[in-house]
């Protein structure tokens, strides 16, 4: 699919020849809008009936995760490679950790080449300079797939400047998972409800099992997500929906002085160095009561220790001390494509091709990927109610059919915006518990001090016109 808006407005501001280079061979054909349109047409209909002719002897250059999954990726090549040989485009993929991901796109940004399409699993929403507005693309995403769901919107658009900075196709529920022997012998057999019942069970099990808790508190995606779901659920924010800064409230400082004393009754140091397997790892090896992760660890646990996953279930969004109740997306996987890529209007082809084939990316990645448009893959729920990759019992995972309701973007309760990406990659808020729990500082001093560099992020970004808000 080539873009909908016209080649002149492409151009618009945004230096004609190197954008129309970076474009790729599509635009490059259209002389006049007319033949642009001709071209739209041809590519959005092509599908697996193959390609516009513009795009055949083409290249298309594709970075993104190695799927904790892996068995998702040893599909997804060869669906990749195919569809590049169905439609005359020559598909490489490139895996790599996804600790290295923002390392390796910022690089090729600084470059100015390297990959078509690169796919990063938090907000990119601070690369939004860099990339094109992919506008054309997720509206006809929405016309052929139905509505997207708000967590995948908020997390690829920034309603401060009406850019798509990226496309959400899909998203991870992020569940607690627990060792269920382990709970039951101290009253909890259905797993802690409420973040109170994290603090007394897991001190307990600590004390009289000596099984650690495993929330960490370093410089990992694991460690962002859990503590954004404490924050939201005891009422706290970074941001307000007009994308003020409200970081420093009783709210926040009374969730820092909570993981402090869950540190102290529950868990180890070893958390402040964990990486974003640690936890996993810790689970499998049945080291940890608890865990904020999605169902990665269990299916290792399947596995490597069935025992183990068998013994592992799971909780919806611990609820704080008014009952409100949030968990962040575990990872979410947003495709950009950079202004240097050359071949846009293959990428764009060809994410709408993987969102036809949506219901093999989700059994493929077996259940841990869902979709971000919840008509591509409409048997999902049934599949969670019985689970055909071999839970004991079977309905183990219909927890998360009701995840899209504790479920909000990274930023809530505004946009993943720039700086929240920035907040988001610069590991704030990780390092804000840390401080308070290691007793480097007092939990108000962890917040104020915080809450000065996320100040300091956010007037960056509203000077360059990306952000909202005024404090």
């Amino acid at each position: 699919m080539s873009t909908r808006i016209s080649r002149r407005r492409l151009l618009k501001g945004a230096g004609g020849l190197a954008l129309a280079a970076a474009t790729g061979p599509l635009l490059a054909a259209c002389s006049n809008d007319e033949e642009q349109s001709k071209a739209s047409q041809a590519a959005a209909s092509s599908g697996a009936a193959g390609s516009p002719a513009v795009l055949r002897g083409t290249e298309l250059k594709i970075l993104q995760w190695s799927h904790f999954v892996p068995k998702h990726d040893q599909w997804f090549d060869p669906f990749a490679k195919k569809w590049g040989e169905d439609n005359g485009v020559s598909v490489s993929v490139d895996h790599i950790d996804l600790a290295q991901l923002r390392t390796r796109a910022a690089a090729e940004f600084s470059a100015g080449q390297g990959h078509d399409l690169i796919e990063l699993l938090d907000p990119p929403s601070d690369f939004e300079p860099s990339v094109f507005d992919l506008r054309d693309l997720n509206e006809q995403a929405q016309k052929d797939f139905g509505k997207q769901l708000d967590v995948a919107r908020n997390s690829s658009f920034n309603p401060t400047t009406g850019v798509w900075y990226g496309f959400c196709h899909g998203w991870v529920p992020d569940p607690g998972d627990y060792r269920k022997s382990l709970w039951e012998k101290v009253g909890f057999p259905n797993g802690p409800a409420t973040w109170d019942d994290l603090l007394n069970g897991g001190k307990r099990i600590k004390n009289e099992q000596e099984v650690q808790m495993g929330i960490g508190m370093s410089n990992e995606i694991d460690s962002n997500m859990a503590g954004r779901a404490l924050r939201w659920s005891f009422g706290a924010s970074i941001q307000d929906k007009d994308e003020n800064v409200v970081i420093n409230s009783d709210m926040t400082v009374s969730a820092v002085q909570y993981m402090k004393q869950l540190y102290n009754d529950a868990m180890t140091d070893e958390i402040f160095s964990w990486n974003a397997a640690s936890n996993n790892q810790a689970l499998i090896a049945g080291r940890a009561s608890y865990i904020l992760n999605s169902i990665s660890a269990y299916r290792t646990a399947q596995g490597a220790q069935p025992d183990v996953a068998d013994d592992v279930f799971f909780t919806p969004a611990l609820k704080g001390p008014d009952g409100t109740a949030f968990a962040s997306e575990h990872v979410i996987p947003i495709y950009i494509i950079p202004k240097f890529a050359k071949n846009a209007a293959a990428a764009k082809e060809f994410i709408l091709n993987l969102l036809r084939n949506y219901k093999d990316a989700t059994g493929n990645s077996e259940l841990y990927t869902f979709p971000s448009f919840a008509d591509t893959v409409p048997d999902l729920n049934s599949s969670l109610d019985s689970d055909p990759y071999g839970s004991n019992p079977p309905d183990k995972l219909k927890v998360l059919k009701t995840a899209t309701d504790w479920t909000t973007n990274v930023g809530h309760q505004g946009p993943a915006n720039a700086a929240i990406g920035e907040v988001f990659a610069t590991f704030v808020i990780p390092n804000m518990f840390a401080k308070a729990a290691r007793g480097d500082m007092s939990p108000q001093a962890a917040v104020a001090d915080a809450e000065a560099k996320i100040k300091e992020i956010f007037q960056k970004w509203r000077g360059q016109g990306l952000v909202g808000g005024s404090a």
